[in-house]
């Protein structure tokens, strides 16, 4: 063995060990990556009535109608969704996502139903301080907040 050879040996080690950690950061840097809420110049929202009823009560809107693609995988086949969010809009340095009513999906106000229909969006963005969801024919916009107790 040379003098040199134990140096040449700590370099090739930590050359991989930088090489491990690259890969594997980017390998999960998407699957944790929590989503930026997207702000734009030109916003679209599904219903100008929507806009005007928000910001009556004193929203300013963010951005509208973000279209996320969902994959799950089932048994080896992929399946493509998508889930969408009407618009974000914020109030007194809070940021909210906004959900329309749809009449042909009308969701109850309990808990369970909060929870199984609009929990996802805040689980997207942990970010934002809830959920608004605008019913335009009540011309209503219920604040819901989650907390999740672990």
């Amino acid at each position: 063995m040379q003098t040199g050879d134990p140096i040449v040996v700590v370099l090739i080690v930590a050359l991989m060990l930088v090489w491990l950690y690259v890969a594997a950061k980017r390998k999960y840097r998407n699957r944790w990556r929590v989503p930026d809420i997207p702000r734009h110049s030109e916003v679209f929202v599904p219903s100008d009535e929507a806009v005007r009823l928000l910001e009556e009560a004193g929203y300013d809107i963010l951005a509208g109608k973000v279209r996320l693609p969902v994959y799950v995988e089932l048994d080896g086949n992929v399946l493509e969704s998508r889930l969408f969010i009407d618009a974000f809009a914020e109030k007194d340095g809070e940021t909210y996502i906004v959900r329309l009513a749809r009449e042909r999906k009308p969701i109850e106000m309990t808990g369970s139903s909060l929870r199984d229909h609009l929990l996802v969006y805040h689980l997207l963005y942990p970010q934002t301080a809830g959920v608004l969801y605008v019913d335009l024919p009540a011309g209503a916009i219920r604040v819901v907040k989650f907390e999740v107790e672990r």
